[in-house]
């Protein structure tokens, strides 16, 4: 037993070890456990980190194609670089790395003089989260027809995994589809503060589709997708009119679920004092 743990202690060590190799390129403490094999350590090394640095700037350019064309190869792999000593992987399933890229570029100074770079990465995050979101069926609406009416306020809804809200500050939807359709005519009229914008995000059979909605419109979908329940998200909503919205999201399968809101409980939370 004492050996076993001996063993386990030591290779943990040289994981720790190959970690820093991998991510922060500290070699030394690595090294001392590789064998050469006619090739050096540390250029054995620096094999594995160029595979591992290449294969996930390889990822997050596959998550932020317009953010790579925006920028040019050289500013991207710069920055991706630096995203990934920062924030490596914790997961080896890599389409779901770069979740806090767009964070990332806010605070990046390069990119200071691009402010419509985080939200742009924001919605391209959005839609690949949309890409790969599990396919699930929507809502059968014959469920909701049998409900007591009494009880349709307490009605909660479970979004489809696909949908994503994003609001941004610059025209991001614009900005997005002319980066990716190589339209520099369009892309050059674009005025950057000519936001904000309130996007739904959806995947339809195998396409994104990015919707740009009013912003009571788009706060209506939030309260829904938040699974509050229907009559907080109408209370909340007096600009619109949520009946038709409701039925349009419901057409377009953005719920795959519902429950019900216990009222009861949610009032004599309210009722204690403060």
């Amino acid at each position: 037993m004492h050996k076993n743990r001996l063993v386990m202690t030591k290779l943990l060590e040289i994981q720790r070890a190959i970690h820093r190799s991998l991510v922060a390129g500290d070699s030394e403490s690595a090294a001392a456990h590789i064998v050469a094999d006619g090739l050096a350590p540390g250029a054995r090394l620096n094999i594995y980190r160029n595979t591992f640095i290449g294969g996930l700037t390889n990822a997050l350019r596959l998550s932020f194609p317009a953010i790579h064309r925006l920028v040019g190869p050289a500013f991207f792999e710069s920055a991706a670089r630096m995203f990934i000593e920062a924030q490596p992987p914790r997961t080896a399933y890599l389409d779901e790395y770069g979740g806090a890229f767009p964070e990332f570029l806010e605070h990046f100074p390069p990119a200071a003089t691009l402010p419509y770079l985080p939200p742009v990465a924001t919605l391209e995050w959005a839609i690949n989260r949309a890409l790969h979101a599990a396919d699930v069926k929507a809502l059968d609406l014959s469920r909701l027809a049998i409900i007591d009416p009494a009880d349709h306020g307490r009605i909660t809804f479970t979004p489809h995994p696909s949908v994503r809200l994003v609001h941004a500050q610059y025209p991001v939807d614009v900005i997005w589809r002319a980066v990716l359709a190589q339209d520099d005519a369009t892309l050059a009229g674009i005025d950057p503060d000519a936001g904000p914008v309130w996007l739904l995000v959806q995947r339809i059979a195998s396409e994104i589709d990015v919707i740009r909605i009013d912003e009571p419109a788009w706060h209506f979908a939030f309260e829904l997708c938040a699974s509050h329940s229907l009559q907080t998200a109408i209370d909340n909503a007096p600009e619109v009119d949520t009946t038709v919205l409701l039925a349009e999201h419901l057409a377009a399968g953005r719920f795959v679920d519902f429950s019900f809101a216990d009222q009861t409980l949610t009032a004599n939370v309210s009722e204690l004092p403060a």
